[in-house]
């Protein structure tokens, strides 16, 4: 936690739970991005953090954007960005929102079926596509392979199908999975995306673009992370391997890495408790569970490092849950934190690395519970 997030929470007249985010932290994140891959254009994934700050911010570096609604494709153009900085990379799209992106003059659209395809021939005609590959997500702390891309053999296709259907045939993408702990693991996928662009050029049709995806993690508890700069290494490396010194043009689509770090949630104890009188483990409950933005605590993927007024004294082991009524809406049981036995109802925690897929996933009022608050400074 930065100082200046650090004031900012000394104001304990704000009510929680709620997101603060330093937007110069943002931006610095982006820079080191763009200076560990200098050869790759950054389309921000808009998904991970929204907010009109975020994406001005952003828009002033110069950066393009992944958008994966029609709603996001005018959050972007609303800041500034231009058509031409903006993909559609939602491979799942209404013929209505192709048609809303297109008039709005979005040229750059994902797919991974032939009834996609269809749509985009119809609603974007001229337009530029790329088709995305299955991929191995192992590495990864948010899978994203299955439901997402097509084999080999039915990408080589599709292309062809594209360039007869008047679309620019343009590249194929992959995503080896959100929140990746492994560099190496863009090696197999960049191979595979090697291995259409051969077939493809056999059969005629030359590509000229890679997208790289996302997956760049930030850090969370418990993670050793490699840094950017060797991420950025061991893509460059997979990218000459396979393709040469003849590279294609590359897209990079990072949210996670520019957003999480950026920003905390505060959030307030509403119980400590225990379940029977010799139970070892306190349950304690936040106001913000995975109904109110903690969606990506399912199945415990991601593990939020959390600070208390009371860090460095005694310890015990607890369960942490949400605030509502549901019984899914357990944090963490299986991965057992532990937080200070001095930590009592009312206290004020607070939650790091909460900057991107948070405030995005809360529900609007299940239980009756708004949306946290959001704060950019």
């Amino acid at each position: 936690m930065n100082p200046k997030i650090l004031r900012f929470l000394s104001n304990d007249r704000l009510e929680t739970p709620f997101l603060v985010v330093d937007i110069e932290e943002v931006a610095a994140n982006y820079r080191a991005l763009r200076a560990a891959m200098p050869a790759a254009e950054v389309y921000y994934a808009v998904k991970a953090n929204p907010a009109t700050p975020v994406l001005r911010t952003l828009v002033g570096l110069g950066s393009s954007f992944d958008a994966a609604s029609a709603e996001e494709v005018d959050q972007c153009l609303a800041v500034g960005a231009e058509p031409d900085r903006i993909s559609y990379g939602n491979t799942v799209k209404r013929r209505r929102d192709i048609a809303h992106a297109y008039d709005r003059g979005i040229r750059l659209y994902a797919f991974d079926s032939l009834d996609e395809l269809r749509k985009l021939a119809a609603e974007a005609p001229g337009s530029k596509v790329y088709c995305r590959i299955l991929t191995s997500s192992e590495g990864s702390q948010w899978p994203l392979s299955r439901k997402f891309g097509c084999e080999l053999d039915m990408a080589r296709d599709l292309m062809l199908r594209a360039a007869d259907l008047g679309l620019d045939a343009h590249g194929i993408s992959f995503h080896v999975g959100s929140q990746q702990t492994d560099p190496e693991r863009w090696d197999v996928a960049v191979g595979r995306t090697a291995m259409v662009f051969s077939d493809l050029r056999e059969a005629g049709l030359e590509l000229r673009m890679i997208n790289l995806g996302g997956g760049f993690p930030a850090r969370y508890l418990g993670d050793d992370l490699p840094t950017i700069d060797r991420f950025a290494g061991a893509i460059m490396r997979a990218m000459t391997k396979h393709f040469g010194n003849d590279l294609p043009e590359m897209i990079i689509e990072p949210g996670r890495c520019i957003a999480a770090e950026a920003g905390v949630i505060r959030t307030e104890v509403l119980l400590v408790a225990r379940k029977r009188y010799d139970d070892p483990e306190q349950w304690v409950y936040f106001d913000v569970g995975k109904f109110g933005g903690l969606a990506e605590t399912m199945d415990e993927a991601i593990k939020y490092p959390i600070t208390t007024p009371y860090d460095g004294g005694p310890e015990g082991p607890v369960v942490i849950a949400g605030p509502t009524c549901d019984g899914a809406d357990i944090l963490y049981e299986k991965y057992q934190y532990a937080l200070p036995l001095a930590l009592k109802t009312g206290d004020k925690v607070t939650l790091l690395s909460a900057g991107a897929y948070t405030s995005v996933y809360a529900s609007q009022s299940f239980n009756g519970f708004p949306p946290m608050k959001e704060y950019y400074i």
